[in-house]
């Protein structure tokens, strides 16, 4: 995958429709460290050792704490602000989730970046509901950390 990478900008939602089967855009790199990881931990209330306790951790399954898949499936938000921008969208919500895997965990320090692909684009009133796949990527890994089908309606 491509190493610079700059932000798409669509003037108008329908500029998509055209567009579904290809990569939309692609984000920053974003950081994982263990602050983030703890903060989560308390958030959600999931604070298994392999996430917060890095002594145990390095001696477990990854040799280091690693992200909650969730926490890597929460920041998909912030991935999609660098990746690409949809000029007249007054406002999108979240609809769903289609299907969601983590196929490699996210050691503590690990950078990662969201590849975001076209698959659907249905008119709605007000706006289009968007099917888009989502492929977390892993500095230096090549296999997906997280692929998930995230539906959202963005109504302009």
């Amino acid at each position: 995958m491509c190493d610079d990478i700059a932000m798409k900008t669509y003037q108008k939602l329908s500029e998509l429709q055209p567009l579904v089967g290809e990569v939309l855009g692609s984000s920053d790199w974003l950081g994982v460290d263990q602050e983030r990881i703890d903060r989560f931990a308390a958030a959600t209330g999931d604070d298994q050792w392999i996430h917060v306790d890095p002594v145990r951790a390095a001696a477990g399954p990854f040799g280091t704490t690693v992200a909650h898949g969730y926490l890597t499936l929460s920041l998909i938000p912030a991935m999609v602000r660098t990746a690409f921008k949809l000029g007249d969208v007054r406002m999108a919500v979240n609809y769903g989730l289609n299907r969601v895997r983590f196929p490699a965990p996210v050691p503590v320090g690990s950078r990662l970046r969201g590849h975001f692909k076209l698959l659907s684009f249905e008119n709605i009133a007000g706006g289009a509901q968007l099917i888009v796949e989502v492929t977390v990527e892993r500095e230096g890994q090549s296999k997906p950390v997280c692929v998930a089908e995230s539906v959202a309606r963005h109504f302009i």
